[in-house]
């Protein structure tokens, strides 16, 4: 599957041009209407509505690709790591993982194949909505009952499990470029996080249908190490 044309498909969206100019709406040069904002609302920066746009579009691709994906062929992707990743992984690197939403590519067997090979994994916790990603310690990712309910309709590990601070990271993404640029679900949870505690590696999580030709970049968001895909790995760059 192709990648989504994004600057694209975001100006043809908000300049649609099969709208007919009236005395409200009076036509610009190239026949569409004026928009005009509500008073004393600010105008979103083109970043801002792009981001909006393709999320929402990356949402639905995601949707209909992972339906289409047989349930048991799903259960076969993403088993392990590959060998150009796994081999730049040292020895007892904490390996932070994300506990998958719906139709997000999975993490789980990554946390697990690691496990086995002694590494400690660490999952996203949050005190509330509005407190700063932790990580703390996966102490079993074989039992999901170390888990409880987070803020967000995910899970996470309980309050009292240790904090841990990831060397190694494989994110969740909606949408990714060829050269490592990630867009995520809007909140910044990983962008602040990686400004912060810069990884040895940061890797994203993908199916095919999330790759996009490019995306608009803000200075706080974080590139990637490499994006891994069930037929390709991009990078490491």
């Amino acid at each position: 599957m192709g990648a989504v044309p994004g600057r694209t498909l975001v100006w043809h969206i908000w300049s649609p041009p099969d709208v007919e100019a009236s005395e409200d709406f009076p036509a610009t040069a190239h026949g569409g209407p004026v928009t005009h904002s509500p008073v004393n609302q600010p105008i979103a920066e083109p970043s801002v509505i792009d981001k909006q746009v393709l999320r929402t579009e990356l949402r639905q691709r995601r949707r209909d690709h992972v339906a289409a994906i047989p349930a048991m062929q799903r259960g076969l992707l993403f088993r392990r790591p590959p060998e150009a990743i796994a081999r730049l992984i040292p020895d007892g690197a904490i390996i932070g993982v994300y506990h998958e939403m719906p139709d997000e590519a999975p993490a789980g067997h990554y946390a697990r194949w690691f496990y086995e090979r002694g590494h400690r994994i660490a999952l996203p916790w949050f005190a509330d909505r509005a407190a700063p990603m932790q990580f703390r310690e996966w102490s079993n990712p074989f039992v999901d009952d170390l888990l409880e309910p987070d803020p967000f309709k995910s899970r996470q590990p309980l309050g009292d499990r240790p904090a841990l601070t990831p060397t190694v990271l494989f994110c969740p993404l909606l949408g990714f470029t060829a050269g490592g640029d990630r867009l995520g679900l809007g909140a910044g949870h990983y962008d602040r996080w990686l400004a912060d505690n810069p990884a040895e590696l940061a890797i994203g999580l993908a199916w095919d249908c999330q790759l996009v030709d490019e995306l608009p970049i803000e200075a706080h968001d974080r590139p990637l190490d490499a994006i891994i895909t069930p037929t390709r790995l991009y990078g490491p760059f």
